[in-house]
């Protein structure tokens, strides 16, 4: 990665982590305020040994960000917390501190940060169906499969038509390429490959098999349709127009472009045949026209020799089509609120796969590091797919948050709970223990990420 882009990353990545640490933290932050609590600090950052970038003190609360970037706090008068301050306990409670309120209270205001990290999720959801609606993207091209990749070994191959998952008829790459189903129990795919009908099951550990790809899935097909021959290239010399497809290159029959590609550019300099299907000069505009074409056209043949740089002087006809639906305001609450859901439900299902044993821990497992190369990554590829991240990354955010872990949320959800079970407030040396094990204990799980992130890029 050149300077640039790696700056580029660490931006997106500061960004992403500032949008919601900070939604987290409003959370608690707001609901404290509701119920008359006194909010000290407020930050994004902890500034453990008084390490800061920046502070402000406005009225009883100072807002700052810390040097130390695994998360924020905000520090809530008569909490114990990430500041680990105790200096309260030796004075009688005071009505406006935390642990002088109604237990149903207190509960809400730990929780009121994993809940907005959620409304954040759905905002950004229901955000993206109103800018962008619907998309869907026929499979009727067929499947590209990279060699070596989950999808191969299972037994799918390039050229291949997935008419059912799961037993389900499907109709978009959406259908077939949707996340939950790399969380579910089971995962079949049937396909069609010429005449005959084959049904393929995944792996139980889909989704560590699609990390170790690093990206390498499969995807729609891209048929090698020329779009436009370069003058004085051998294309041209052979009488290759726009809208013929290209069947056979050598001895490898051509299904799709990559796969032109990557023969052209082995055989530099070196004569081989070609073989396609011509039209009249005209490019197929649906894929029912290409169809045809495939099976109809009048089949050429010819000798060519690509140049010294591996090219043969052609370039690709997006065949390809996309259906687009717009969605009215409610139509787009509704699906972004479906999606938040869906979602949720995935993050869970992928977290119990990871806690049995089905998936790979070390390979799923993503810190500071990979979260950085995520974030740039998808802000490369536009402002929806930036803001698809972040909704995720919310839930996931959420999710861990509410895990009864000591020094999380949910470790301090389940202690105010005990407490309203007894009828009394714990001793403090006993919250005090839980706090500072759940801390190191965080301190020590970073650890390990961060080395996890490095030894599994």
């Amino acid at each position: 990665m050149d300077i640039g882009g790696f700056l580029q990353t660490i931006f997106y990545f500061i960004v992403a982590i500032f949008i919601l640490v900070t939604v987290h933290e409003f959370g608690h932050f707001a609901a404290a305020k509701l119920f008359k609590m006194r909010v000290l600090k407020f930050y994004i950052g902890f500034d453990f040994w008084n390490l800061k970038l920046w502070s402000v003190q406005r009225g009883e609360t100072e807002y700052g960000i810390g040097a130390i970037p695994l998360g924020g706090y905000v520090q809530i008068a008569g909490m114990v917390d990430e500041s680990m301050d105790t200096e309260f306990a030796s004075k009688p409670p005071q009505p406006w501190e935390f642990r002088s309120k109604p237990v149903w209270q207190r509960l809400i205001v730990i929780s009121a940060g994993v809940i907005m990290n959620m409304v954040l999720a759905a905002i950004i959801f229901i955000i993206i169906a109103i800018s962008y609606g619907e998309s869907r993207t026929p499979i009727a091209t067929g499947v590209y499969v990279p060699e070596n990749s989950v999808f191969a070994q299972i037994g799918i191959k390039t050229g291949d038509k997935i008419i059912e998952v799961n037993g389900k008829p499907v109709k978009y790459w959406e259908e077939v390429l949707d996340p939950e189903l790399f969380t579910s129990a089971t995962l079949t795919y049937t396909v069609k490959r010429g005449e005959e009908r084959l049904k393929l099951d995944a792996p139980a550990n889909m989704l560590t098999r699609l990390n170790d790809e690093k990206g390498e899935t499969m995807r729609p097909l891209m048929p090698a349709v020329v779009g436009e021959t370069l003058a004085g290239m051998p294309a041209e010399k052979i009488g290759l127009k726009p809208g013929d497809l290209i069947t056979k290159l050598g001895e490898k029959e051509i299904y799709d472009w990559s796969e032109l590609i990557a023969v052209v550019g082995a055989n530099k300099g070196k004569t081989i045949e070609i073989e396609w299907r011509a039209t009249n000069g005209t490019v197929p505009k649906d894929i029912d026209a290409l169809n045809r074409l495939a099976k109809n056209g009048t089949v050429k043949t010819a000798q060519i020799t690509p140049n010294d740089d591996g090219k043969i002087g052609v370039q690709l006809a997006q065949v390809m089509s996309r259906e687009y639906a717009s969605l009215g305001f409610f139509e787009s609450i509704g699906a972004g609120l479906a999606q938040t859901a869906k979602m949720t439900v995935m993050t869970i299902k992928g977290f119990g796969k990871l806690i049995t044993g089905e998936e790979d821990l070390r390979k799923n497992l993503g810190g500071p590091v990979k979260i950085a190369k995520l974030a740039g990554q998808s802000a490369e590829q536009g402002a929806g797919s930036f803001m698809l991240f972040l909704a995720v990354l919310s839930i996931s955010l959420a999710f861990i948050n509410i895990l009864p872990i000591p020094a999380l949320d949910g470790g301090q959800f389940v202690l105010i709970s005990l407490e309203g079970l007894l009828g009394k407030e714990l001793p403090l040396k006993i919250k005090m223990a839980v706090q500072q094990a759940g801390m190191y204990a965080l301190l020590a799980l970073m650890v390990f990420i961060i080395y996890n992130d490095i030894a599994n890029p």
